[in-house]
């Protein structure tokens, strides 16, 4: 995020488990965004999670960015505060909660007998952590020093728990587990932001950590570089690009892909190339496709004859026909390229997976998947139950949730002083910030500084959390 507890003036603010029903009326429950606060139980017992959000997304078709981010230009974007009409209804703690959209492949992951088909689900794993950015230009919240999120899902099989654990720098850290001790999911985030003119760079830092307990394997990796473009005029649109090597620390084995970047009429836009290698580097099998659609895997001899090939102008087959990429008005390199589905389906690859569909009024919904829309949710009687810095009691993004813009703006405000005032008294009393749920250490597999959980959190002893709200 870009928000901090110690902008200058010129940056400012002063302008479980959950269910709701179907098709929400923010008029019938302000905080909860549900029928009277009932639930819907579907035939299979468990409860139905809500499919939209209490109120539409506000249009930001009004409001310049520019005004603020000209003065910005090659610095570090943590430490200003954008205004509230370009968010999106969610902290960034619950935004990492969507690692967990697609957790069928770990659930895969655990269940192969073979090395190399563990791989190729983990890998399809780490593409589909970044595909729920895609059209998701909406900024999350950032967390206040202290926040943290917990979800459990029965039905998916997981429980998860996040804490920001610093501020400067902005960190988070996540654990997640198996309902059936079968896999760990942990790590630690601290993304570091640019502005270069007309787009924002989100450069990923901290490791991605995955234990699969039943094979004792661990894989370990770093996210891609994420960058919005045409952040001052034209439509926004985002690219992942980089290349994230995923090490399994038992076997040797590596994956390494290649996030393309979109070059010269976007004729790489989304695209994703990489191979699994053995601990002698002897390729094991290609795969290929795009963070925004599928990915599928083949074998490298087939791969090879296949490119071929197409350098000489033979045959290809596609899922869907592919169109001339069309450049906007400008002419101009930065503007997204309209370019169709051009995955290039090579006879005889593996389906690794492929991207969920979004519910039909995802766009006015911030451009969230169904997991998305739930992450808020708010069911009667759970106050009782979460840490009193979970999320989901964030007045400021439960009021934009709402629709609440103008109260959303002003808690917004409100919490970053008072969490300013909290640090100037720590500052004046020489104390320092003790984290509750995470504690600094070395992440066993790879040996470097890392932020681990300390366990607890689902004791649900929580008198001793900080008052942030």
């Amino acid at each position: 995020g870009f928000d901090s507890d110690n902008s200058s003036g010129d940056f400012s603010e002063a302008n479980h488990k959950v269910a709701e029903m179907l098709d929400l009326d923010p008029r019938q429950s302000n905080r909860t965004g549900g029928h009277n606060g009932e639930t819907e139980i579907q035939e299979n017992g468990i409860k139905r999670h809500r499919t939209s959000l209490p109120a539409p997304m506000f249009s930001r078709s009004d409001f310049s960015v520019w005004s603020i981010l000209k003065k910005c230009i090659g610095l570090e974007l943590s430490k200003i505060t954008m205004p509230i009409v370009f968010n999106e209804p969610l902290s960034f703690l619950q935004r990492i909660t969507e690692y967990m959209e697609h957790i069928y492949l770990i659930n895969k992951a655990c269940s192969q007998a073979d090395p190399l088909e563990r791989m190729q689900a983990v890998a399809a794993f780490a593409v589909s952590a970044v595909a729920s950015q895609w059209e998701r230009t909406g900024k999350p919240f950032n967390p206040l020093l202290g926040e943290t999120y917990e979800l459990t899902r029965e039905d998916l099989g997981f429980r998860f728990i996040s804490e920001q654990v610093s501020h400067h720098p902005p960190i988070s850290a996540f654990y997640s587990e198996g309902l059936n001790k079968d896999f760990i999911f942990h790590g630690s985030i601290y993304p570091k932001l640019k502005f270069w003119g007309k787009s924002i760079e989100a450069e990923p830092r901290g490791t991605i950590t995955l234990e699969l307990l039943k094979h004792n394997e661990a894989y370990t990796w770093t996210n891609p570089t994420c960058c919005v473009h045409n952040v001052i005029i034209g439509k926004l649109w985002l690219e992942q690009y980089g290349t994230v090597e995923i090490v399994n620390h038992s076997t040797g084995d590596k994956c390494v892909l290649n996030f393309k970047p979109c070059g010269l009429f976007g004729k790489e836009l989304h695209r994703v190339e990489g191979y699994i290698q053995d601990k002698n580097r002897k390729k094991l099998c290609v795969i290929y496709g795009k963070w925004t659609e599928c990915l599928w895997c083949t074998d490298p001899t087939t791969y090879e004859t296949y490119k071929k090939n197409e350098k000489r102008g033979g045959e290809q087959k596609k899922l869907k026909p592919s169109e001339d990429v069309i450049k906007s008005e400008n002419d101009e390199a930065d503007d997204m390229p309209e370019v169709q589905d051009t995955v290039q389906f090579i006879p005889g690859s593996k389906l690794l997976w492929r991207i969920n569909c979004r519910p039909p009024n995802s766009s006015q919904m911030y451009n969230f998947t169904s997991f998305a829309v739930s992450l808020n949710e708010l069911e009667e009687g759970m106050e009782a139950i979460l840490a009193p810095t979970d999320c989901r009691l964030r007045p400021d993004i439960r009021n934009m949730e709402n629709g609440n813009m103008d109260v959303a703006s002003k808690e917004k405000e409100r919490l970053e002083e008072k969490q300013r005032a909290a640090r100037k008294e720590r500052a004046r009393d020489e104390a320092e910030w003790q984290t509750r749920w995470f504690h600094q250490g070395t992440n066993p597999h790879t040996g470097a500084a890392d932020w681990l959980y300390s366990g607890g959190y689902f004791d649900r002893n929580f008198s001793d959390c900080p008052d942030i709200y």
